[in-house]
C-alpha cells in the first residue's frame, strides 16, 4: 500500500507551544490517534496540528476525537459544493462570491475569553448570491484562521445580516443548509461557542427556522438574534467591531482585502488540501458511506425531498 502524504499545514506550528499552552494535551493521546487514523485506510493522513485541534475540540476525549475525525474527512468529501475546487485564482465562482459576502476574524477577544469569526453581506443583490459558494468561501476563511490560531478556547461568530432579504432565502435549499449545519456540528475541530445575528430583519426567522430541524438542542441554544447592538453588548465589546457597524476594527472593505490577499496567497496549500484530503471510499472497511448515510437522500443531492 502507498504511503499517504500528510496534509500540510498553511502556517509554522509547533508541537512545544501547542504542549506548552495546554496541560491537557498529552502526547500519547496524539499517538494513539494517529495510529487509529492510520488503520482507517480510507482515512486521509492528518497533521499533527489537525489532530490536536481534534481532541481540543472534543475535551480531550479520544473515542470523540475519532467521530470527529471521521465526519470532518467524510462530510468534506461528500460535499464537494462546500470543499472541492478551492482554488481561489482558478475558480470564477470564487472570484465573484469574493465580491458578495465578506469574512474575517476580528482582533480582540469576546467578553467570555473567545476568538470572533465575522461575516456580512457586501454585495446586496441577491442574484449575485450562492449559498453554496458563500459556505465554501467562509469555510477556506475559517480553515485558514483555525489553522493560524493553533487551538484556543473557543469560537464565537457574529453575522451582520443588514442586507439578507426574502431574495436570498430563495436562493437557499433546505438539503444545502442540512449539510452545513451537520458539518458544522459534527465535524469542525474548534470549540464554538455562540452563533450572532446582528441587525435581524425579519427574515432570517425564516433562515433560522430552515436549519432549525436538522441541529441538536446544544446548537439550537447557542443561536442568539440581535435587532439592535444593545444586546450584542453582553458578549463583545461594540469596539472590535468593523467601523461601519459602529465599532473601531478598521473599515470593510481594508479588512476584506486583507483575508482575500491571504487566501491568495494560500493558493498552493488549498490546491493540495484538497488533493491530500479526500476519503477513499474503496478502502473503508465495512459499508461505504455514501452521502446518503449522512444526509438521508436517495440517490444523488439534487433530487431533494422534504417531509
Amino acid at each position: 500500500m502507498a504511503t499517504k502524504k500528510m496534509i500540510p499545514v498553511p502556517y509554522p506550528f509547533s508541537m512545544e507551544e501547542e504542549l506548552k499552552k495546554n496541560p491537557e494535551l498529552k502526547i500519547s493521546d496524539i499517538e494513539m490517534l494517529r495510529e487509529w487514523c492510520e488503520k482507517q485506510q480510507h482515512l486521509p493522513k492528518p497533521s499533527d496540528l489537525h489532530l490536536i485541534m481534534f481532541l481540543h475540540s472534543n475535551y480531550y476525549s479520544i473515542e470523540a476525537a475519532k467521530n470527529t475525525i471521521e465526519n470532518f474527512f467524510t462530510i468534506r468529501s461528500h460535499v464537494p459544493e462546500f470543499f472541492a475546487n478551492r482554488d481561489p485564482l482558478g475558480s470564477k465562482e470564487l472570484r465573484q462570491i469574493f465580491n458578495v459576502v465578506f469574512t474575517t476574524e476580528l482582533s480582540g477577544l469576546s467578553k467570555q475569553g473567545h476568538k470572533i469569526l465575522f461575516a456580512k453581506l457586501i454585495d446586496t443583490d441577491p442574484s449575485h448570491y450562492s449559498f453554496e459558494d458563500s459556505c465554501k468561501y467562509f469555510f477556506m476563511a475559517s480553515d485558514l484562521i483555525g489553522l493560524r490560531n493553533g487551538i484556543c478556547d473557543g469560537y464565537i461568530f457574529i453575522g451582520d445580516s443588514t442586507n439578507v432579504s426574502f431574495g436570498h432565502v430563495g436562493r437557499i435549499n433546505p438539503m444545502g443548509m442540512k449539510k452545513l449545519v451537520m458539518y458544522i456540528q459534527e465535524g469542525i475541530p474548534v470549540r464554538l461557542k455562540g452563533i450572532h445575528f446582528i441587525n435581524t430583519p425579519s427574515v432570517m426567522d425564516v433562515i433560522i427556522n430552515m436549519a432549525k430541524p436538522f441541529m441538536k438542542k446544544e446548537f439550537w441554544n447557542m443561536i442568539h438574534l440581535h435587532s439592535s447592538l444593545k444586546t450584542l453588548e453582553e458578549f463583545v465589546s461594540l469596539d472590535l467591531l468593523p467601523n461601519e457597524i459602529g465599532g473601531k476594527a478598521g473599515s470593510i472593505i481594508q479588512m476584506h482585502e486583507n483575508e482575500i490577499k491571504e487566501i491568495d496567497d494560500k493558493r498552493e496549500w488549498f490546491i493540495e488540501e484538497v488533493k491530500l484530503s479526500t476519503v477513499d471510499e474503496s478502502l473503508r472497511i465495512g459499508k461505504n458511506k455514501i452521502a446518503n448515510d449522512f444526509f438521508g437522500v436517495e440517490g444523488t443531492f439534487k433530487k431533494l425531498e422534504i417531509d
